[in-house]
């Protein structure tokens, strides 16, 4: 099932997100739809509160970024070959290493894309769709991902992490999102 996109100015972005009880909804089946609502927008990372769900549970799949005809083996990251995953109550025990920036985007944020500094090592403790429990070290692509979507999770989103006059640059786009005024080739859900 293909769920709607819930946009910027939505109050479900903003809240922390809560854990999920083992037996209390199927994630499963949650992780299927979510993996097809993010391919059906072309995205690498969805978190449930951008399908309206707070709860503490997102999904990957990088590996597009190693897709696409001009791109020879020297630019592939590794870190994201068969970079595909669900993270189910996770927790961020460290971010380490250089801070680097690369342009992000979002789907609940469309039309809007800048620059975000992170740490190149994310150390994460989560558990996968059968309940097991694993921590892992992530760097590279993958981490950003992971960072991304865990932002979300607790209430943060990418232009957060953006200066006071990149803001201010990208006020009236935001609101024009919030309002609705945006054009997208994916369902979304406005209030």
């Amino acid at each position: 099932m293909i769920y709607p996109i819930i946009p910027y100015g939505d109050p479900v972005l903003r809240k922390e997100a809560e854990d999920i009880e083992k037996g209390s909804i199927d994630v499963k089946q949650l992780a299927e739809d979510m993996f097809e609502t993010m391919y059906a927008a072309s995205g690498v990372g969805l978190a449930a509160p951008q399908i309206g769900m707070s709860i503490r549970m997102f999904v990957v799949d990088g590996r597009p970024f190693n897709e696409g005809e001009d791109l020879d083996e020297r630019d592939k990251d590794p870190s994201v070959v068969d970079f595909k995953k669900v993270f189910i109550n996770a927790e961020i025990l460290e971010e380490d290493g250089e801070e680097w920036g690369f342009e992000e985007g979002c789907l609940s944020i469309p039309g809007i894309r800048a620059d975000v500094y992170r740490p190149e090592f994310v150390k994460i403790h989560y558990f996968d769709t059968d309940w097991n429990e694993h921590t892992e070290v992530y760097e590279g692509l993958a981490a950003r991902i992971i960072q991304h979507e865990y932002d979300h999770i607790d209430g943060i989103l990418f232009t957060d992490h953006l200066s006071p006059v990149k803001k201010r640059m990208i006020k009236n786009k935001l609101s024009d999102i919030s309002k609705g005024k945006v054009k997208v080739d994916y369902k979304m859900k406005f209030k």
